[in-house]
């Protein structure tokens, strides 16, 4: 496979106006303008995120000028995409303090720097400057029949519940960013379709050019549920690699295919003939490595395998465990959880306790009272890990 070919398949779902468009220009040798909009609603891109950023640098391998666009006017409206209710309004400052370590995140996917550097945008600069006329202009090339068609707003509509006139505005002032930009592509996942389809529509409105729409693949597993997440959040790029490489170790066996195919850089001629349903654990830890020496670096990847592996296959405690100092020896099991740091709340730890997922020096806690030992280790679930220091111990 080719670097066209690859660059236009590899984690594509679909291209509009077509594939077969988009290649003819490639081929012909034009450099693209393009871009991927990041919407600044957490203050740390995700693994979601990571999908676009490692299809980017495809394009800037290939010497087309890339664009990194944070959203922070976009972000202060909230991209309606697949929500079910309206989501709460950001201020600028806000999106601005969420997106400041970004550029650090993914410089080592993206090169800001050298003969093609990547460009960091931010949509205020153009969008802050566009008046109300200028938004009945461009309000006008769209119908409020093609923003109902959005599958979320049916649902809400179905549900009654309340469709606010700024959502509406998302992909509007969306699309405005590919015109001010004037690019020639715009790259997103396939929950993204919409908007950047709004774009398409303004851009041959306006400038009376042909923009190119690419949408990628989404990490789902059999349910159409993104995969990614721990703990009931995200896998962020703030995570430290161990954590990394455990919330991978949790994926689905029936992602695997498609992580490799999104994730990584292992060619595509070596993905196809994987067998993912022999070893999955050992595809699952090539899979993890893979992903952290992209981001981390190798030798991040090789420590967080040898943690991952002494941890939680051998079930031997990590080094460096932070300690708590305690006063005394006799505990109630839910409120030294507390006391250690490892829970939130009691009702957390009495949860854990019920579920058997706590243990003491690698043994099932089962009884409430407790008497603690100093060096004594508690474990809770598969990450939570923290070390007694009885104060005055003279043992």
């Amino acid at each position: 496979m080719d670097k066209i070919e690859e660059l236009i398949t590899r984690g594509v779902e679909n291209i509009y106006p077509s594939k077969e468009a988009l290649e003819k220009v490639l081929r012909g040798g034009k450099k693209l303008r393009l871009y991927q909009g990041f919407d600044p609603s957490m203050p740390n891109l995700h693994l979601g995120n990571y999908v676009g950023v490692l299809k980017l640098s495809q394009f800037q391998e290939l010497g087309h000028e890339v664009i990194f666009l944070v959203g922070d006017f976009t972000g202060m409206i909230g991209d309606p995409s697949d929500k079910l209710a309206t989501r709460k309004l950001l201020t600028r400052e806000e999106t601005r303090k969420n997106s400041l370590v970004w550029k650090e995140q993914v410089s080592k996917v993206l090169s800001f720097d050298g003969s093609n550097p990547v460009k960091l945008m931010f949509n205020s600069e153009w969008n802050d400057q566009v008046t109300f006329k200028d938004l009945i202009e461009i309000c006008s090339k769209f119908t409020v029949q093609q923003m109902l068609e959005r599958d979320m707003f049916q649902e809400r509509l179905k549900e009654n519940k309340t469709i606010h006139l700024h959502e509406f505005l998302y992909p509007v002032a969306q699309a405005i960013d590919c015109v001010k930009m004037e690019v020639d592509l715009e790259l997103g996942g396939n929950d993204q379709t919409f908007n950047m389809l709004a774009g398409r529509t303004l851009m041959a409105a306006l400038k009376g050019k042909e923009k190119f729409v690419m949408t990628t693949k989404l990490l789902v597993d059999a349910k159409g549920d993104k995969v990614g997440k721990t703990t009931g959040n995200a896998l962020f790029l703030d995570r430290s690699p161990e954590e990394f490489f455990g919330g991978i170790m949790s994926f689905p066996d029936e992602v695997l295919s498609l992580g490799f195919e999104l994730l990584t850089r292992v060619p595509t001629e070596e993905i196809r003939v994987m067998d993912f349903k022999g070893r999955p654990m050992d595809l699952k830890k090539r899979l993890a490595f893979e992903v952290i020496m992209i981001i981390y670096g190798e030798e991040a990847a090789k420590k967080a395998q040898v943690h991952f592996e002494k941890v939680f296959q051998n079930r031997k405690a990590p080094e460096n465990l932070p300690e708590v100092k305690l006063e005394t020896e006799n505990w109630e099991a839910d409120r030294l959880l507390m006391k250690m740091g490892l829970v939130k709340s009691l009702s957390e730890a009495k949860r854990l306790l019920d579920q058997k997922a706590v243990e003491l020096n690698g043994l099932t806690i089962s009884d409430q009272q407790l008497k603690i030992r100093n060096n004594d280790i508690l474990r809770v679930g598969k990450t939570r890990f923290a070390k007694i220091r009885i104060i005055n111990w003279d043992n």
